[in-house]
């Protein structure tokens, strides 16, 4: 299977290096979003955020939804706050979310469990060898897919950088998940 991972495109939070919360895209997100040109897939997955839906929207003419792709880390109480502030009034739990995959934001989710999550998704995915999937969800999934498929564990989920609107294409499929591509 070909699994294209798609991010989202830019919203409020997202350019603002804060934590999201359900928003829709802003006006520069949108536009670069319409002009985005992906290969119709077989199968199409989308988080359920509207942030996600929206973007799939303008990617592709009349998208037909297949099934949800898994959500982003949920930022419990962190959710629209900035690591600045989080830093400023908690600085201990920053760290240690920065630095333990098994940390969590308060009332949130951590690393560890988004990469276990992501992975469970990816290798139940069903699809014949020459089968593209396309899959619109927000970067930390797909920085969690990219250490699933490289077998970094969630501490690899730092070591890769993903803007609004990267593609990231996978090969494989449960248990054998191969990196091709990661780009805009």
């Amino acid at each position: 299977m070909r699994l294209h991972l798609l991010a989202h495109a830019a919203t409020a939070a997202s350019r603002a290096a804060r934590f999201p919360v359900d928003e829709s895209l802003d006006a520069g997100g949108r536009r670069a979003a319409a002009e985005v040109e992906l290969p119709v897939p077989e199968h199409l997955w989308c988080a359920p955020t509207a942030r996600c839906r929206e973007t799939a929207a303008l990617v592709l003419p009349a998208p037909s939804i297949d099934g949800d792709a898994p959500a982003g880390p949920d930022p419990g109480a962190w959710a629209g706050r900035s690591p600045a502030d989080l830093a400023a009034e908690d600085p201990a739990a920053l760290q240690a979310w920065l630095t333990d995959p098994a940390a969590a934001p308060p009332d949130g989710e951590s690393l560890a469990t988004l990469v276990s999550r992501v992975g469970a998704w990816m290798d139940g995915l069903a699809g014949d060898d020459r089968a593209l999937g396309l899959a619109v969800v927000d970067p930390p999934v797909i920085r969690a897919a990219i250490a699933h498929a490289l077998g970094a564990g969630p501490a690899g989920v730092w070591r890769v950088d993903v803007a609004p609107l990267t593609l990231t294409v996978l090969t494989g499929r449960s248990g054998r998940w191969n990196l091709r591509s990661l780009g805009p």
